[in-house]
């Protein structure tokens, strides 16, 4: 049957990816083989090259990658490089989305030594997406609100996105009949897919979701996730997701439809807490509705958010490749008459690792 054999392949990937972690260091160790490398964002013209390069060389892409172009006016990544990425959504003080800022209303910092961009683009760009939904028991009479808020979610983004849901209670299923799909219909299905019971193992579902996302084709990736409880049956820590965040690309949307009638106040405030550093270390948000009827609005925001994000790429001053961790910040300058803006991009990201000489 489809549910057992994906939830089995999930569990193969994360079993996978916890023994890659033990072999390897660095953003290398989450790297797994693809049929054909994803693609930068569609740009008019290459980034330049990095400083003290020689001649003309290919770019440098996320995840530590080249990028050379494909001859199809994208760029397709070919090897393991330096460029950093980061998408960033900026906000007035409404909480409402700023478009049309320039590259000279930006500057980022890492570990507090301004860096020069490299790239600067504003577009909406396709992208690969894992909606992790909670089938706990405590979901049962959210789940028809939640679904409808899900598909909105997805109807709302780029036509062009590939989505896959995984639903977790004590375990976690991958329940669309492919790896990814862009037809309503398949994920109509697997979110009906509907077995509200047992507990919660958010972590083991968020960690095998983020494996999962790599096999995605789109270079932006994201998971959105909704759930209703903290975890209490994972084999996983928080310390291991956000780990595991750290060494991808992914942006991590959460919301968190807490109760006072499920849990103690005590449980409310760690839950938000725990999903409010997940979203954080990825530049997503955090959101905790008093009323499940209200996802439907906060996935619409979502989906606004990942369409209007600005794409900001730099080759760090520092070109060490020690897989440690870096500090990432980016401020902004207003334009004059703006007011205050707020930036959300991820909180850092850990250095390709050099291969040990022989």
């Amino acid at each position: 049957m489809r549910r057992p054999n994906s939830r089995a392949r999930l569990a193969s990937a994360l079993v996978l990816t916890i023994l890659l972690g033990t072999l390897a260091v660095g953003g290398v160790a989450w790297a797994g083989p693809q049929a054909a490398g994803p693609q930068m964002p569609d740009t008019s013209s290459q980034p330049p090259p990095p400083p003290g390069a020689q001649g003309a060389q290919p770019a440098q892409g996320p995840n530590g990658t080249t990028t050379t172009k494909n001859g199809q006016g994208g760029y397709t990544i070919q090897s393991n490089v330096n460029l950093v990425v980061l998408h960033a959504s900026v906000l007035n003080d409404r909480g409402v989305f700023v478009p049309g800022l320039q590259q000279g209303d930006f500057r980022v910092f890492e570990d507090k030594v301004e860096q020069k961009l490299a790239v600067f683009k504003q577009e909406d760009v396709p992208v690969s997406v894992g909606l992790v939904i909670d089938n706990s028991g405590s979901m049962r009479d959210k789940r028809p609100s939640v679904n409808a808020a899900a598909l909105t979610f997805v109807e709302t983004s780029n036509p062009q996105d590939e989505a896959f849901v995984v639903n977790f209670n004590d375990d976690y299923y991958l329940d669309t009949e492919h790896d990814f799909t862009s037809d309503i219909e398949e994920m109509k299905e697997a979110l009906e897919r509907i077995d509200a019971r047992g507990s919660t193992a958010l972590y083991d579902a968020v960690i095998g979701s983020l494996d999962h996302l790599k096999k995605g084709h789109k270079d932006k990736k994201v998971l959105l996730v909704i759930t209703d409880g903290d975890d209490n049956f994972s084999h996983h820590k928080l310390a291991d997701v956000i780990f595991e965040a750290e060494h991808s690309d992914a942006i991590i949307y959460t919301i968190g439809l807490y109760s006072k009638d499920d849990m103690k106040e005590s449980e409310m405030r760690s839950a938000r807490r725990n999903m409010q550093k997940l979203a954080d270390a990825t530049g997503g948000a955090a959101y905790f509705p008093e009323d499940v009827a209200d996802t439907e609005a906060i996935c619409t925001q979502i989906a606004h958010d990942i369409r209007n994000q600005y794409t900001l790429a730099y080759y760090p001053t520092n070109s060490a490749q020690d897989g440690t961790f870096r500090n990432v910040a980016v401020q902004i300058t207003p334009p004059h008459g703006m007011g205050k803006l707020i930036v959300r991009t991820r909180s850092g990201y850990y250095s390709h690792q050099a291969a040990p000489a022989d």
